[in-house]
């Protein structure tokens, strides 16, 4: 498979094939503004690494770049809310390649988003995180809290576009958040925290958010002995006024963040921070029993080889800096476990109606999802170590270069390119179904997905240079062959076989990899077929 990925990726980015709204690129021109969706209080750490700027208390305004495609005549469009990584520290002191809502990787996704008929933002979001704290408790503890603001500024932006609904035409009824890197953190938090009480009910690691002194890391609010209820990080919403009260004996607590502070100030509070759908690309859960009922629809994307953020169930390491090594933080659970719990609470089953026409990626990395619908392990050219092949800035402007490079060495624009051009093609018939599009009637396939035994298929030679024999068993004879390309074409297709044995030749058709669709009376069976 991996021998054929740039031909796959030659095939997405060149060849469109029909072009429908929210599946492909239909405008060329978009209109980019800016606003401020909020404003709040961020604490930012100083450190010996230098790594942030300052400390105490800051009033931040929270900005976002909006894109929307110029001469769309529709009043009432997706929304696509996209959060940049960066380790929930400042560039460049986060010694990342990445750190903004301008970053290459964030234009050039929500520019397609834009052009597929989409609103689309890039957004920012309070940072501050101690990565290289003196314990694991301290480093922990900070990077939940700033999950925890991020949570509470996604939602903010939620609400700031349902306010702002007619000035962007957005439909409020969807809309998708997407988080790279950190911002996944986020994302995928917003998405399956229903509460405040969640965040100190955890399982894996029972309890691992409340601290060495019984205390909680992040403490939502407190009762006085009167009955006055007083905030203090604040709810997941983001809607109340939050502060550090001084402690229990009315002594000063010194910080920090020290007494009097504000950790959470209120925006937007008459609208509803409810959204349709989220996406993590390259992130971490902080916790699985977050995972409920109740969670929206949620897609991942992540290398399997990812040597920081834990792809299943592990303790989630960060580095520090050049030559400085990697220090533990928390456990965490990656995009495999989560989809896995996705498939039991059944929040995936919408998406196994899919038609395999439709969905030419997630037909080819089938086998090495699992089977699970809304995962997508993206493998790159540098293993082990690779752990965002998808990302991609300027060397020559970049202070940070030489340090990032290091897990992406053949690093160029054209490959990120590539790359978010797969990703896109496996998101956007996705998107279709969960957020109830109209492009979900040409992305849903009513008959059965049939397997090999179904049929006693025979489906070989493959890999092949001529041809391909196909046989199955003398009570379930075929009745349509179709050939497509990775961009969903059709180039090949032989209707009404009626047969049980047939040979699909290549004709003219390049090297590369195919999706074969064989239906039956009773349904329909997809394979990969590669001709070299």
């Amino acid at each position: 498979m991996k021998k054929y990925l740039p031909l796959i990726l030659f095939f997405l980015t060149n060849s469109l094939g029909a072009q429908e709204r929210y599946l492909n690129p239909v405008f060329t021109d978009l209109n980019v503004t800016s606003a401020i969706y909020g404003r709040n209080f961020t604490i930012i750490e100083v450190h010996s690494l230098g790594h942030t700027i300052e400390t105490g208390k800051a009033g931040q305004p929270l900005a976002a770049d909006i894109y929307t495609p110029k001469g769309d005549t529709e009043s009432k469009r997706p929304l696509v809310i996209y959060f940049h990584t960066g380790n929930f520290l400042p560039f460049p002191q986060n010694i990342s390649a990445s750190g903004s809502r301008k970053d290459s990787t964030c234009v050039d996704i929500v520019k397609k988003f834009a052009r597929m008929g989409y609103v689309a933002a890039s957004v920012d979001y309070r940072l501050g995180w101690n990565p290289i704290g003196p314990s694991q408790e301290v480093r922990a503890n900070t990077l939940v809290n700033a999950i925890y603001r991020g949570v509470q500024d996604a939602r903010t932006a939620i609400r700031y576009f349902k306010a702002n609904a007619d000035l962007y035409g957005v439909d409020t009824n969807r809309i998708m958040i997407y988080g790279q890197g950190t911002g996944g953190y986020i994302t995928m938090a917003t998405a399956s925290l229903d509460s405040y009480t969640e965040v100190l009910t955890t399982t894996a690691g029972t309890g691992k958010f409340i601290g060495s002194n019984a205390l909680p890391y992040v403490n939502e609010k407190i009762t006085l002995p009167g009955g006055e209820v007083l905030y203090i990080n604040g709810d997941i919403e983001g809607k109340v006024y939050g502060f550090v009260p001084p402690n229990a004996d009315g002594t000063i607590n010194p910080g920090p963040p020290p007494t009097g502070d504000t950790l959470c100030f209120p925006n937007h509070v008459n609208h509803s921070s409810k959204f349709a759908m989220a996406i993590n690309m390259g992130g971490a859960l902080a916790d699985i029993s977050w995972l409920d009922v109740n969670t929206v629809p949620m897609v991942c994307i992540q290398t399997p080889y990812d040597p920081f953020d834990p792809y299943n169930d592990d303790l989630l390491s960060l580095p520090i800096g050049p030559g400085l090594g990697i220090l533990p933080v928390v456990r965490f659970q990656g995009s495999l476990a989560v989809q896995v719990r996705m498939d039991v609470l059944g929040i995936n089953d919408p998406f196994l109606a899919l038609d395999p026409a439709k969905d030419p990626i997630g037909q080819a990395i089938k086998g090495k999802a699992g089977g699970h619908v809304n995962l997508f392990p993206v493998v790159g050219s540098y293993l082990p170590l690779e752990n965002s092949p998808w990302d991609f800035w300027d060397p020559a402007t970049n202070p940070n270069h030489a340090y990032a490079i290091q897990t992406n060495p053949d690093m160029t624009a054209e490959k990120g390119r590539r790359f978010i051009d797969s990703i896109l093609m496996f998101l956007a018939p996705r998107a279709c179904i969960g957020l109830d599009l109209p492009c979900k009637a040409s992305v849903v396939s009513s008959t059965v997905e049939l397997s090999d035994d179904d049929v006693t298929l025979n489906f070989a030679p493959n890999p092949t240079s001529d041809k391909v024999r196909i046989q199955v068993r003398k009570e379930t004879p075929m009745k349509h062959i179709y050939v497509m390309d990775m961009t969903g074409r059709t180039v090949l297709q032989h209707a009404n076989v009626n047969a049980t044995v047939f040979e699909v030749n290549r004709n003219n058709l390049n090297d590369g990899l195919y999706i074969v669709r064989i239906e039956f009376e009773k349904g329909v069976l997809v394979k990969k077929l590669i001709f070299e």
